[in-house]
């Protein structure tokens, strides 16, 4: 349970906290790593909000920083950051910090069904007091749904006939574990990565898709620009392209400002832009990726709250 090591822990930590007197939301808690950084920077003036989908982590949480009024704990999906701030009085914020994807003991952890490395219920929920299984949505969903989450979320050039695979293995059997749904997929690509395991991207796809974890994303992001005070920062880090490209999109949209018609008599500085781009993308060092696996695909952003 404490083998997780928080990605770009210092590099985070360095961006987000400008202001020790802040308020501080991190949105994804996983066993506190962030969290921990950042409380040790406060003063005793600062907050910080934690947020997460996972009750076990949010126990962890709670059992961490009992006692330590600065500390807001909060169960629940980080798109409704707007909601949270707002029920408990937060002052504007000074700092975001979203580190997406899966964390390692949710990995680890074989009844939680996210990895196909270990054998168990194919559940996959982030939050598994509400929705649907894995398990419950491929023994309902359509061949055509299935085959268009698994090239859309886990850019898998076979999509289709792992759903084809799918359909016709239910109809004798329930696909109800990891090793059952990975053994499938195996059989079902004719050409494989070198140094990937066949169901990578269908996992991750399955993942994302049952937690809605591109959506919230977005939500997240556009609730996240109106809660920061001026010169307030946001710092997300992701796992894959698909996040990135949210993230990255965003960000520069928001640094750009208001689309406004070519050949207007506007002069630059009359433009209403949102955030400023701080540094590029920061990438693991070597060090750390030695160290810690997980964190070889990682990529941190960093924008400013401009106004």
């Amino acid at each position: 349970m404490e083998g997780h090591e928080a990605v770009l822990k210092q590099e985070a930590v360095d961006a987000l906290v400008m202001n020790f007197d802040g308020c501080f939301v991190d949105c994804t808690y996983g066993r506190g790593g962030h969290s921990q950084m950042i409380l040790d920077r406060l003063s005793e003036k600062g907050q910080l909000m934690v947020i997460d989908k996972d009750m076990v982590a949010i126990k962890h949480a709670k059992a961490r920083f009992e006692g330590d009024s600065r500390v807001t704990i909060i169960h629940g999906s980080f798109n409704d950051i707007a909601r949270y701030v707002d029920e408990n009085d937060s002052r504007p914020l000074s700092g975001v910090l979203i580190d997406l994807g899966v964390s390692s003991p949710q990995l680890d952890e074989a009844e939680r069904g996210f990895s196909f490395m270990k054998d168990g219920p194919l559940d996959m929920r982030m939050d598994q007091s509400t929705g649907q299984t894995v398990a419950e949505w491929l023994a309902i969903a359509d061949e055509r749904d299935i085959s268009i989450v698994l090239r859309k979320y886990g850019e898998e050039k076979f999509s289709r006939r792992i759903a084809r695979s799918i359909v016709n293995v239910r109809e004798e059997t329930a696909i109800e574990t990891t090793h059952q749904l990975a053994s499938l997929i195996d059989q079902a690509i004719p050409r494989k990565e070198l140094h990937k395991h066949p169901a990578t991207r269908s996992f991750q796809a399955l993942r994302i898709f049952i937690n809605d974890e591109l959506k919230d994303l977005e939500d997240c992001l556009d609730a996240i620009v109106p809660l920061l005070d001026k010169d307030g920062r946001m710092v997300v880090i992701s796992f894959h392209s698909l996040e990135d490209r949210i993230v990255k999109r965003f960000m520069r949209t928001k640094a750009r400002g208001e689309q406004l018609p070519a050949r207007l008599p506007i002069r630059d500085d009359q433009i209403k832009r949102y955030l400023r781009l701080v540094g590029k993308r920061i990438k693991p060092s070597s060090e750390e990726v030695d160290r810690n696996r997980r964190a070889r695909s990682s990529i941190m952003r960093v924008a400013e709250k401009i106004g």
